[in-house]
């Protein structure tokens, strides 16, 4: 009687520390290093593809900057914007519309499986990737927390919400608050057009009807409306593609704000962050700080960092929830 009281008492402890650890995975935390012992090479590997397709396209680093974005702003950070294999597929959503940096990904993510396979998520890897393209071209290192798992669902329908590049600020505010970002995470997030390029099929409304009147966007600077509209003509090729930054397309910095401020901002959904005064506020702090107006504030490279933690944990799954994909474009079989 003494031994079976033992043993079940043991099988009680058993069961106890088997619901314990299912609690604890099905409540699991994102964190900086939470690869370390599962897949120690999983930042050098990333690091390296980013490196690595950054050479053959100097345009990569805001690919993949992009890419981090839109993946998290729909659904949560988890991968959902990779999938390609279903039936109306998240990428396919209208605001997604020239994205890339897919293959790239899942150049990464093969090299993993090799190493470590079923172990790291494709979700982390976008959130490293974009990390490691600010790196790329000059910007602030910070540190990516891990422990994402891959979503089940990719459906274009919950990219409704997307910011649009013909939002007015308003509406740019309240797309963001949904997300629980404030305006100053606004202004920051946008900042990440400091690089890259965008497209003239985003540029014919802000040029050539702004208000349906024929006009062009009066906060454009006289001086550069006709160089904008010689990249992009009445009736263009829509796919020639220009600099978000003149003056630093591949540098990250701060340039990007002197910008906005100044009518120098390419789309319309940055050059809006000087119509709402909180948001012009966060735009001028920054050039206050270049200028050394105000030196002990915090930098732009550094805010924007923390900015990307933030965007990084936005609804990821953790722990049981989710799954670890085997391609980062497909979702496991059930």
């Amino acid at each position: 009687m003494t031994l079976f009281n033992k043993d079940a008492k043991s099988f009680t402890k058993l069961i106890s520390i088997i619901c314990f650890l299912q609690l604890s995975a099905l409540n699991g935390q994102l964190r900086v290093g939470f690869y370390s012992e599962s897949c120690h090479n999983v930042e050098s590997i990333v690091s390296s593809m980013v490196k690595e397709a950054s050479q053959r396209e100097p345009r990569m680093p805001a690919i993949l900057l992009r890419l981090h974005f839109h993946d998290c702003f729909v659904q949560g950070c988890d991968g959902s914007i990779l999938i390609d294999n279903v039936k109306e597929a998240e990428r396919n959503a209208f605001g997604h519309e020239g994205l890339g940096g897919f293959a790239e990904i899942q150049t990464a993510k093969t090299q993993l499986e090799v190493q470590c396979p079923g172990v790291v998520s494709c979700a982390d890897i976008v959130a490293l990737a974009a990390r490691d393209a600010v790196v790329m071209t000059g910007g602030e290192s910070y540190e990516v927390e891990t422990g994402r798992r891959d979503g089940r669902v990719s459906d274009l329908s919950f990219a409704s919400k997307m910011p649009d590049v013909d939002d007015s600020i308003e509406v740019l505010k309240e797309k963001f608050k949904t997300k629980g970002f404030t305006e100053k995470d606004l202004v920051i997030l946008s900042g990440a057009h400091t690089i890259g390029t965008t497209a003239c099929f985003f540029m014919p409304k802000r040029l050539y009807n702004f208000t349906g009147k024929s006009d062009a966007d009066p906060s454009i600077n006289p001086k550069f409306l006709p160089e904008l509209r010689s990249k992009c003509p009445k009736n263009g090729d829509v796919n020639v593609r220009i600099s978000l930054d003149n003056l630093s397309e591949r540098k990250f910095d701060d340039q990007i704000m002197h910008n906005i401020k100044n009518g120098f901002a390419v789309i319309a959904s940055d050059a809006r962050l000087y119509d709402d005064n909180i948001t012009k506020a966060v735009v001028d702090s920054y050039l206050e700080i270049t200028e050394k107006l105000n030196p002990n504030s915090s930098s732009f490279g550094t805010d924007f960092g923390l900015a990307m933690v933030k965007l990084g944990r936005l609804e990821v799954k953790t722990g049981l929830l989710g799954e670890i994909r085997k391609v980062c474009n497909s979702f496991n079989k059930m």
